[in-house]
């Protein structure tokens, strides 16, 4: 291993399970960070509508804990997906993209991370927020699922997410020995 590669992983987490903490960690910060840009744009979203989605009255930090267990919850998911072979091996393979080949394995699980809170932002807020308050009734929603705020928050959160799991999680082993999952078959194998 090259002296850079030491470098970027001397303070990485290895072994099974670390997508798992890498993972965790990365989403309850960009929860954090997420719901403190909430907060500055409407306390109530985080006091009163997160807790409203669930059919409770605001009781203290109870839509800050909802918010963050929602981040950590969402962050395992980030973490097992990417971590799974096809994936992983996509972002760290050896490509002969010049562009791609120049962004390094930390920045496209950066991008992962974006595309993820893109897709989570879709799929709950925007799909299935909506559809729960038209069976549930609600005329007025307090949250608008679909502002910017919503989407700025969602593309942050995935951000931090992709960024703080390339920092902990170790994958510099195992981006230099990856080759690209999906290669031609007349294409001669890596060595």
């Amino acid at each position: 291993m090259n002296a850079q590669a030491e470098d970027s992983t001397k303070d990485s987490i290895g072994g099974s399970l670390n997508w798992l903490l890498g993972g965790a960690v990365g989403g309850v910060v960009g929860a954090l960070i997420f719901g403190g840009l909430l907060w500055m744009i409407d306390p109530e979203i985080v006091i009163e509508t997160i807790p409203a989605i669930y059919g409770l009255s605001p009781a203290g930090p109870l839509g800050w804990v909802f918010h963050l267990t929602h981040g950590l919850v969402l962050g395992i998911v980030f973490g097992f997906l990417v971590s799974r072979s096809v994936i992983f091996t996509t972002l760290t393979a050896d490509v002969e993209t010049d562009i791609i080949a120049t962004t390094g394995p930390r920045l496209r699980f950066i991008a992962a991370g974006i595309v993820y809170g893109l897709a989570v932002w879709t799929v709950l807020p925007v799909t299935a927020l909506s559809i729960w308050i038209a069976v549930g009734g609600v005329n007025d929603p307090a949250f608008p699922a679909t502002a910017i705020e919503s989407l700025l928050g969602h593309v942050l959160y995935g951000l931090l997410l992709g960024a703080l799991f390339s920092i902990l999680v170790d994958i510099t082993p195992e981006a230099e020995e990856s080759d690209a999952p999906f290669r031609e078959a007349s294409d001669p194998p890596r060595k």
